[in-house]
């Protein structure tokens, strides 16, 4: 998830350097909703496996 993030983000920076405002405007706003996806599974993952190791 954070690959793609980082993707989309990169994408936006080339489109502003080269004044495709609309298409960085677009990739950054993917990249954002990714990372913050990204985020959340991870926190999730994270209380997952530590739920986990307490019962064994």
């Amino acid at each position: 998830m954070f690959y793609w993030a980082i993707v989309f983000f990169l994408v936006a920076i080339a489109a502003a350097i080269f004044g495709f405002s609309g298409l960085a405007n677009d990739s950054a706003y993917i990249a954002k909703i990714l990372a913050v996806i990204g985020i959340i599974l991870a926190i999730i993952s994270f209380l997952g496996s530590r739920r986990g190791s307490r019962d064994g």
